[in-house]
């Protein structure tokens, strides 16, 4: 057994992750030793943890991979989504102790390691699964090295987790900054340089990805990311076609600073999309409601449905928080909705220019079914510059 412990862990020390209602799993450490608390969520994803790991929507979360085998790639510099981890711990069956891939630079134990991040192996990943999908998402501490079972179990209980934080403003860029990387050029393991642009794009920077706004290079969008917090009439001074509302982690109705400066704009008539918090965002901006979901929806095979169209995508998912279906504005048409809970996935503003969508059309790593969902945002700028030029 000892030698099968070696095979499977990249290291024979101890660790548990206990939950707030006492249950506590019993596992090998991986990554840093220590210990560490958060909201503990599942992920369907075959692929991309480490993309996963390095999303700022996962702030606060410990992610629980239900692929068997994680690790098997390695982790890269050029993967990252952002400049660091943002999952507060991993939860995985097996951590791989060897990595192949052309693109390997670190193994996934290295990796956690270098950026602080503790987690836990060989634990049964389906029992905890099950317990997340019939109990609703549950906090926990992931803890190794010196180990206290009672100790682990209050912190997990003493964990605040994400209901009314305002955790956007805490991963939030504190300058702004200008982005032209384009998309990932496979032949030269690069991302290509955009330099022709024909759209002034706002992105505020809920905790972005940046395959979003690799995208919106690619699409011909001179981007600025900005804080959080930026002020609508701080955003107006780069002269925007259009103003992006990221993604990020936490509760959207906490962001009562984004809520005001996105009603403004929607007041203004300045092309508006949101992706993920940005479409919930903009959501509440327009008199809808949010609320918290029983597990969430983390995952890249969740199917979503275009209403009033024979269309369905495989997408990306990332997401606690949903807009309510239940009383919506008169304003706010429902354009997506997800075929697992009839979730609301996509909403259009009637009378103005703006949208939003729940899901991730940026994916990165995949599926980019739902990539077109950028394309609306284009056509409304487009249209915007043509009224001004008329």
């Amino acid at each position: 057994m000892t030698q099968l412990k070696r095979i499977l862990f990249p290291s024979t020390e101890p660790a548990i992750l206990a939950l707030a209602d006492g249950t506590v799993f019993h596992g090998y450490a991986v990554g840093a030793t220590g210990n560490s608390v958060g909201e503990v969520v599942f992920n369907t994803a075959m692929t991309g943890y480490q993309e996963i790991l390095s999303d700022p929507s996962y702030a606060g979360q410990m992610v629980t991979l239900t692929y068997s085998h994680i690790g098997n790639t390695g982790t890269n510099s050029l993967d990252m989504e952002s400049q660091q981890v943002h999952a507060s711990g991993l939860i995985v069956r097996d951590a791989s102790l060897i990595s192949s891939n052309w693109r390997d630079q670190d193994t996934l134990d290295d990796f956690l390691k270098q950026s602080g991040v503790v987690g836990i192996a060989g634990i049964d990943t389906r029992e905890l699964t099950r317990k997340l999908r019939s109990e609703g998402s549950i906090n926990g501490c992931i803890m190794s090295g010196a180990i206290d079972q009672a100790d682990a179990v209050a912190k997990a209980q003493q964990c605040v987790g994400t209901d009314g934080m305002d955790l956007a403003i805490q991963v939030s860029t504190k300058e702004p900054y200008k982005w032209s990387q384009g998309l990932y050029d496979l032949n030269n393991n690069v991302y290509a340089e955009v330099d022709d642009f024909k759209y002034r794009v706002v992105c505020y920077d809920f905790g972005v990805k940046r395959n979003i706004l690799r995208i919106l290079a690619h699409l011909g969008c001179d981007v600025t990311v900005v804080p959080a917090d930026t002020s609508v009439a701080e955003a107006m001074q780069y002269k925007p076609d259009g103003v992006f509302l990221s993604n990020g982690p936490g509760d959207p109705a906490a962001c009562d600073y984004a809520i005001a400066a996105c009603r403004e704009f929607l007041q203004n008539d300045v092309p508006i999309f949101g992706i993920c918090l940005g479409h919930q965002i903009m959501a509440l901006a327009s008199g809808a409601a949010t609320e918290k979901m029983k597990f969430g929806h983390h995952g890249a095979n969740h199917p979503v449905a275009a209403d009033g169209e024979h269309q369905v995508m495989i997408t990306s998912q990332n997401h606690n928080y949903a807009v309510s279906a239940e009383g919506l504005p008169d304003t706010i048409e429902v354009t997506h909705r997800s075929l697992f809970d009839a979730s609301v996935q996509g909403i259009r503003h009637k009378h103005k220019p703006a949208y939003g969508f729940q899901g991730h059309p940026e994916a990165s790593p995949g599926p980019h079914d739902a990539r077109h969902i950028f394309n609306p945002f284009i056509e409304m700028m487009r249209q915007a510059q043509e009224n001004e030029n008329a």
